[in-house]
């Protein structure tokens, strides 16, 4: 059985299937839109209208990359607030034509520099999780890889929140965890156990509500696990769509709510 420490590894590997991997093999017809009408197009953040099936959805989410120059493009996978701007734009659009919402997490956290901060980081991230939690359309949110602190909260606020079983979802990187409770960065396989931040673990404290098991791996065989996610986003979208909206859209904002700080903070 993997180690937490292992799912941190697995998460990170560079081979695993990244978000346009999975909007090219679970969506048809994807049709990117940029820009949130403010400032610039956050790379790192792509989304855009498709079809799952034939159904209208919107699809968002974090793109990493994985040369050298593609990575640089999308900045890691690291948003900027314009990012997240961009987010609640497609969101609100979504909403106002009454599609479905797709999120993809797999990003270390927000962007962390200066011109991100002076441009309202904090705020954008906010303001992304607050029209999430009240959004009038199903939302389904969906942990790949990597899923770190407020830059993955900020699009993963949903009716359903998936895990790959190997992806992982914490408040804090376990290096970072490590560096402010052992002033060290080599704790960090100590810090991951501490955090449970793999989808078992996070499953059982009942953070997320399926894991998608992965059999070898994403990077191994991924179309295995590729098909296993679509037939689970095409029955929990069954499910939310069958429920009255405005009691599907409590029931998300209470599952926010419950996410208090004993549960989120293990560490």
């Amino acid at each position: 059985m993997n180690t937490v420490w292992d799912s941190v590894q697995l998460a990170r590997h560079a081979k695993r299937p990244l978000f346009m991997d999975y909007v090219n093999q679970l969506f048809t017809e994807f049709d990117e839109l940029h820009g949130d009408r403010a400032y610039a197009d956050d790379k790192a953040i792509l989304g855009g209208l498709a079809r799952l099936d034939g159904m209208p959805v919107m699809v968002i989410g974090q793109h990493r990359g994985r040369s050298t120059r593609e990575r640089i493009a999308h900045n890691f996978g690291m948003a900027n607030p314009e990012g997240y701007r961009k987010v609640i734009r497609l969101v609100k659009m979504a909403e106002r034509f009454n599609i479905p919402v797709m999120t993809f997490v797999d990003t270390q956290g927000a962007y962390p520099g200066v011109g991100a901060e002076e441009r309202g980081q904090a705020q954008a991230i906010a303001e992304s999780i607050a029209v999430f939690s009240s959004l009038k359309v199903p939302v389904i949110v969906t942990i790949i890889g990597e899923g770190g602190s407020g830059g993955a909260l900020a699009i993963g606020v949903g009716d359903k929140v998936n895990m790959l079983q190997n992806s992982i979802y914490s408040v804090i990187s376990p290096e970072g965890c490590a560096s402010i409770l052992w002033k060290t960065a080599e704790k960090a396989q100590d810090a991951s156990e501490a955090l449970k931040l793999n989808a078992i673990n996070l499953h059982q404290m009942g953070l997320i509500d399926a894991v998608i098991d992965e059999g070898e791996g994403a990077h191994v065989q991924p179309q295995p696990v590729m098909t296993a996610l679509k037939a689970l986003i095409l029955e929990q979208l069954d499910e939310l769509q069958g429920m009255d909206v405005n009691a599907r859209c409590e029931l998300r904002y209470e599952k926010l709510k419950s996410f208090n700080s004993d549960v989120m903070l293990p560490c």
